[in-house]
């Protein structure tokens, strides 16, 4: 008999949809409170899912969700870094 494997879903903190793990960005706070994405999912620190589109960021940012979840200031251009590293992100 085979076993199905459970695909990990997550919230995106922008539109709220659940979705897989692996169609979502992660964007992770390091214990040394440094703030970047997290292309492998697996740096140690809080996390936040999002989708790899413009628009979600701009909702969780607009609705200070980021911040929330990532329990710190995000500042401006920290957000451009972000929506420049999505946007190469969503070309591939």
């Amino acid at each position: 008999m085979i076993k199905k494997r459970k695909i990990p879903m997550r919230v995106c903190i922008g539109c709220q949809e659940k979705k897989p793990k692996k169609e979502l960005v992660r964007i992770v706070r390091t214990p040394n409170g440094e703030v970047m994405l997290d292309s492998t999912g697996k740096k140690a620190g809080r996390g936040a899912y999002i989708c790899p589109q413009e628009v979600c960021l701009n909702k969780a940012i607009k609705a200070r969700r980021l911040e929330r979840n990532l329990q710190t200031k995000i500042s401006d251009e920290l957000v451009k870094e972000i929506t420049a590293t999505l946007k190469k992100y969503h070309e591939e």
